[in-house]
């Protein structure tokens, strides 16, 4: 009886996504101002299967009952470890102690996107060459 009430969930779920996608098609053919009714059709036709799915799916005892808003937002749906969930290891701090070293500062860098009016190089390097090019 597992096998069928999953068979029936794969079903439910493919069927949710193909619908999603007639749904979207739908969208688009109204924006061109396109007859859509064929779409609508087909649509109809796959909430009329959706509907016996679900019913099946109850019949069998497979019935979720669907959380309100306040009920989903109590749920607790934070991960169980603080691993994060691509894989990446976790961040270990550099230093347990309390506080900098001594003789250590923060150090800041000036970034060069930052710099508004660069200054000019004081030596004019690679501008004979330049230059000489133009001339000839």
């Amino acid at each position: 009886m597992d096998n069928k009430l999953n068979e029936i969930r794969r079903k439910i779920r493919f069927l949710r996504a193909e619908m999603l996608s007639a749904e979207d098609n739908i969208r688009k053919q109204v924006n061109r101002a396109e007859d859509c009714s064929e779409a609508a059709l087909h649509l109809m036709a796959m909430r009329v299967v959706m509907l016996g799915l679900i019913g099946e799916r109850n019949r069998l005892g497979g019935e979720e009952r669907l959380l309100n808003v306040d009920e989903r937002l109590k749920l607790d749906v934070r991960p169980a470890s603080r691993r994060p969930s691509n894989g990446a290891p976790m961040r270990i701090a550099a230093k347990a102690g309390g506080g900098p070293d001594p003789g250590w500062g923060p150090v800041r860098v000036e970034k060069a996107s930052h710099i508004k009016n660069p200054k000019p190089r004081p030596d004019l390097v690679g501008t004979e060459k330049a230059r000489g090019r133009r001339e000839r």
